[in-house]
């Protein structure tokens, strides 16, 4: 990970979360590193409230997802969240990792994200604000 801000979400893993095998669904994983990237934006000052009033916000152009341990019922899980990168001023690369409490690696994530202009429905440049709310300072 490059030297921007990390940001660290903790979860309990829970019933809702099980697939038929006893463990999280990988449609699941996916789903929590959603809510941990909403939780540090959020807490950055860039939440639902402001891409309602701007109508600009983040959107996702791609993923790549690795399951490397099963996560189980009642296990608490924190997802540690960087930005890696500033692709181009309208794009940027997220890292995510599942790390179990004995310190494992449970998944390991990577999202381009793109800023988006919620009017005119194609990405433009990232604001300052966004920029700081994902970690990164100019």
């Amino acid at each position: 990970m490059s030297d921007h801000q990390s940001f660290e979400y903790s979860v309990l893993i829970r019933e809702s979360h099980l697939d038929s095998f006893g463990h999280v669904n990988n449609a699941v994983y996916v789903q929590l590193y959603e809510e941990a990237r909403w939780d540090f934006i959020t807490k950055n000052g860039f939440g639902l409230d402001v891409i309602s009033k701007t109508q600009m916000g983040p959107v996702i152009l791609d993923l790549k997802v690795r399951f490397k341990r099963e996560l189980k019922n009642r296990e608490t899980i924190t997802i540690i969240s960087k930005t890696l990168d500033l692709v181009s001023p309208k794009i940027l690369t997220v890292e995510q990792v599942m790390v179990k409490a004995d310190g494992k690696i449970a998944s390991e994530a990577q999202f381009t994200v793109g800023f988006f202009d919620l009017k005119e429905r194609k990405l433009i440049n990232a604001s300052p604000d966004w920029l700081k709310a994902v970690g990164i300072s100019k």
